[in-house]
């Protein structure tokens, strides 16, 4: 599989690392329900098959997150940006 990054070009899946879905947000850490909600963070996460936004950091390379845009059935990436920026690859 290759990742276009947005600063270095097109890469080897090989040069980044996999953190996961980029849509769960880290729960308040003052909040009543924190130790629920911290759990279900870390553990009750899903599993679909189908396009996802991932977030991979590019560490052989500019060593920046990017946000990737991935068909979890086929690998097939549909988009690549800076994670945060929306900076989109060239």
């Amino acid at each position: 599989m290759r990742i276009t990054c947005p600063y270095c070009g097109a890469r080897s899946s090989h040069e980044f690392a996999y953190l996961g879905d980029a849509a769960p947000t880290r729960p308040d850490p003052s909040a009543p329900d924190a130790a629920e909600a911290f759990h279900a963070y870390v553990y009750e996460r899903d599993n679909p098959a189908g396009p996802m936004d991932e977030l991979w950091y590019h560490s052989a390379g500019c060593r920046r997150w990017l946000k990737v845009t991935r068909d979890t059935r086929t690998h097939a990436i549909t988009a690549v940006a800076f994670a945060g920026t929306g900076e989109a690859a060239r």
